[in-house]
């Protein structure tokens, strides 16, 4: 866990914010943090992610805007240099189509990713909501990545969603299927596995399930064999990645004590009593 708290405060060292109170990075900044040596290279990610972002039916203009620096070169001269000022979602894409063999990359995949959803929070910090705030938080938006990863799904010829799924749990947690993970949690039959999850948990969920869609949209998958071994893959390097970071493995992490329905249903009475 150090590594990755180490990766975040340098991913945050280089944000810069702009007159208006907006966040960006410079590209240049962010190609030294990953690790790449070559502008040439670098700038070939940039380009994937401009596609890809493209591709999402969303401009690329308002998050790769190019700019040219004044850079001394030696003896006095100056010389332009090609550069963008990158929003959190460009940086995401970037770290999407950067070289996965470099552990740094995973770390900013994860890092953006993670940093792209809380933002959506518009009333209050992410940090500063309790853990059953957090736990609404993350369940909503793993609702809605489920909802998009079933349409990209479904596209790629998936028609057991079951399995599908199962797919990307057995991955992540080891072998296990939803079922499985609902009994070692204790849950009722047919309860919901994602209610009785803590916020730490939904987040890994949640990446998994974005990871996924991407990747079958990346890779242009078109038959239900290969969507639901993706989903697997992904899975399972996601695990591997927490163990790397020397975090703790899903399946070992407490099951909270009430589930999001029961809070509901708490919140519900309480108010209606007011």
């Amino acid at each position: 866990m150090k590594e990755l708290n180490k990766n975040n405060k340098r991913f945050e060292d280089i944000k810069h914010i702009d007159e208006n109170g907006v966040e960006f990075w410079y590209a240049r900044e962010l190609q030294i943090v990953l690790n790449y040596k070559e502008w040439r290279k670098f700038n070939g990610v940039i380009e994937k992610a401009k596609i890809a972002c493209q591709n999402s039916g969303i401009s690329t203009f308002e998050h790769f805007v190019g700019i040219d620096k004044m850079v001394q070169i030696g003896s006095g001269a100056r010389r332009k240099q090609q550069d963008y000022k990158l929003t959190r979602y460009a940086c995401y894409l970037i770290a999407q189509n950067g070289d996965s063999r470099k552990k740094v990359i995973a770390l900013a995949q994860t890092y953006f990713a993670v940093q792209t959803r809380k933002q959506e929070i518009s009333e209050k910090e992410y940090t500063s909501l309790t853990e059953d705030e957090k736990r609404f938080y993350q369940r909503d938006l793993t609702r809605k990545g489920n909802y998009s990863l079933n349409q990209t799904a479904k596209k790629a010829g998936v028609k057991n969603f079951d399995r599908f799924h199962n797919s990307g749990y057995k991955g992540l947690y080891n072998g296990e299927t939803a079922d499985d993970i609902a009994k070692r949690k204790g849950l009722r039959y047919r309860e919901d596995i994602l209610d009785n999850m803590g916020s730490e948990e939904l987040a890994a969920n949640l990446f998994r399930i974005t990871q996924t869609e991407s990747k079958l949209k990346k890779d242009n998958i078109s038959s239900e064999k290969e969507a639901n071994k993706a989903h697997y893959e992904v899975g399972a390097k996601i695990r591997n990645t927490i163990k790397e970071l020397g975090g703790t493995m899903l399946e070992d992490l407490p099951t909270p004590k009430k589930s999001l329905k029961q809070l509901e249903k708490e919140n519900k009475k309480s108010l209606q009593k007011k």
